[in-house]
């Protein structure tokens, strides 16, 4: 029994189990240790304290979200994405060869919350192939659509927007729940002549670009309305949800924050199974190092980037790549970090005849005030949501030549190679004149790259490889998103309302289009399957279906490093329901 907690003070602002020093914890042994509190961590905690007899630690390497105002206001998240800041890791990634061999920063999150703390918001759970293909790989029917449908409910509150307009038509109600914890909501304020603009495309250019009333029912080809995890203005991520004051008084639940988890400790292999007896870690100041203990099991959810090198340093990776470290090896899984997929993303950019989009507000001091004032005062306005209206998801012809030689990397017919966000504002934050800005992504991208060690000190950040853009199919993919896109304003309803493209990359030669995409591309920061699943007699991968780590017990990894395709989406919703679907597998 957990001896009571003294609140020190914090009781006020509802975080009385969240601590900031490791001398306030009422102990460091618990019965589950969750290694990051991000989208997957936080979702853990909260289902496994609802059992009273179970106790959980969630050790954080970051800051608080409490009070940022970049992490609340959803139009401020390029405050927390353009730049070195104390609430990023503030990565970079290797030198990328499909980038014309250029180091990107690759955006991770320094905060409670993880990466929902700063993310665009996006709520897009992909098509009900790409779920139906994690179960088909993993032989393990709970992880189909159909049986993970549950847990996207359990996760979602779906919510009346901000401005609270009348919706109908823009959302079929019957694949949302309104049960859930995370809030879920269409936009906030609204952008009625570009809105009228894509939805007229969809009536003049309906066999390319039909409408969907939903993209999330799992059939998302088509344009629909945008979907935000916001509520009431304001940005839901897993810290304000899932750790919302009446979690967070739970006596079994308690958060620390500043703690970096180096490895795991106390190896010890019985008929050829190896359990540990807790995790290490640095904490705040402090010169030393701690240990947490867990009498039950071990939970990482340190993400994609930040799961496997906690693995390597305990031993667990590719034998000879550890040993070369100075790492010895206590449990040989050459899959540790490798199979990382991304997808690449581009953006286009038109001045537009119209003055009813973002910009007058970004380059309008006054008007920003005024913007952020009604945002303060009513939690109402165009700070309610990022400046995005729709989304277009589709597919590669048929014939497209790039099959010839690859097979289709999609989960099937009914899922989108290419998704086109359609928003209006400059992405390159023009000085003056009104914008529209599509971003192009791959969704289905055929490229692999790889998280690894650059040393044995588990403190120096891991080398990131997302391996973006080093297949001929995804360089085709991405060239075809720009043309799509191109295809999508060459309805006539745009031709009074365009005046030109900032770029013309319509008209530009195969070589000078490719160049341009590597000059470019980036990442859309969807990285998976650097510890991915695999059916349970698999001679690959890190975990079996029921998320534990192969040859060892009392150890769990539930973030979304274990997905094994990426699914055709933004990678936030299904990193929810992994950890809602792993959170009840103990």
């Amino acid at each position: 029994m957990l001896i009571p907690v003294l609140l020190l003070g914090l009781a006020g602002n509802g975080l009385a189990k969240i601590y900031e020093d490791v001398s306030d914890l009422p102990s460091l042994e618990y019965d589950f240790v969750i290694v990051g509190g991000g989208a997957a961590g936080n979702v853990v905690a909260n289902r496994l304290t609802e059992n009273p007899n179970f106790s959980v630690l969630v050790l954080e390497a970051g800051v608080s979200n409490e009070g940022v105002i970049d992490a609340i206001v959803p139009f401020f998240v390029n405050n927390l994405l353009s730049g070195p800041n104390i609430y990023e890791w503030n990565y970079t990634t290797t030198l990328q060869v499909g980038l014309n061999n250029r180091s990107i920063p690759y955006p991770r999150a320094h905060i409670l919350g993880g990466c929902t703390s700063h993310n665009g918001m996006v709520y897009t759970r992909g098509s009900a192939e790409d779920y139906n293909r994690w179960a088909a790989v993993t032989f393990d029917p709970g992880w189909s659509w159909d049986n993970l449908l549950p847990y996207f409910f359990k996760n979602e509150k779906w919510t009346p927007p901000a401005d609270n307009h009348d919706t109908r038509g823009e959302f079929n109600p019957a694949v949302h729940s309104t049960h859930g914890i995370n809030f879920v909501s269409l936009s906030g304020s609204r952008w009625p002549i570009f809105e009228n603009q894509v939805i007229q495309t969809t009536r003049e250019l309906p066999e390319e670009f039909p409408f969907n009333l939903d993209y999330n029912s799992g059939e998302p080809l088509g344009v629909g309305w945008f979907q935000s995890t916001i509520g009431g203005g304001k940005r839901s991520s897993s810290a304000t949800s899932y750790l919302a004051p009446k979690f967070i008084q739970r006596q079994n639940l308690h958060v620390l924050l500043h703690a970096q988890v180096s490895r795991l400790v106390g190896p010890q292999t019985t008929k050829g199974v190896v359990t540990f007896e807790g995790v290490e870690f640095l904490q705040g100041t402090y010169g030393s190092l701690f240990t947490a203990k867990a009498t039950k099991e071990i939970i990482l959810s340190a993400g994609p980037i930040g799961t496997p090198p906690i693995l390597m340093n305990s031993g667990i990776g590719d034998k000879n790549a550890l040993t070369t470290l100075g790492i010895s090896s206590v449990l040989d899984l050459p899959s540790v970090g490798q199979n990382a997929t991304d997808q690449p993303m581009v953006f286009a950019e038109w001045s537009v005849k119209s003055t009813q989009t973002i910009d007058p507000i970004e380059q309008n001091a006054t008007l920003f005030n005024e913007a952020y004032a009604q945002w303060n005062a009513t939690h109402t306005g165009p700070f309610t949501n990022v400046p995005v209206t729709h989304i277009a998801w589709t597919r590669l012809d048929a014939d497209s030549p790039i099959f010839e030689n690859v097979t289709d990397p999609s989960a099937g017919p009914k899922t989108p190679h290419i998704e086109i966000f359609l928003g209006t504002g400059s992405g390159t934050g023009a000085p003056t004149g009104n914008f529209m800005s599509f971003g192009m992504i791959v969704l289905t991208p055929t490229s692999r790259g790889s998280i690894t060690l650059q040393s044995n000190n588990p403190f120096d950040p891991p080398l990131i490889d997302p391996g973006l853009l080093v297949t001929d199919f995804d360089l085709f993919t991405t060239r075809e998103s720009i043309k799509k896109a191109y295809r999508f304003v060459e309805a006539p309803v745009w031709k009074d309302y365009i005046i030109a493209p900032t770029i013309d990359l319509l008209n530009m030669t195969t070589d000078e289009l490719d160049e341009f995409i590597r000059n470019t591309g980036s990442s859309s920061g969807h990285i998976v399957s650097t510890a991915a699943m695999s059916a349970k007699d698999a001679s690959y991968g890190v975990v079996n279906p029921d998320l534990l780590v192969k040859g060892a017990s009392g150890l769990s990894i539930i973030d979304a490093s274990i997905i094994p395709f990426v699914p055709s989406a933004h990678t936030q919703a299904a990193t929810y329901v992994v950890a809602e679907r792993g959170g009840g597998l103990g």
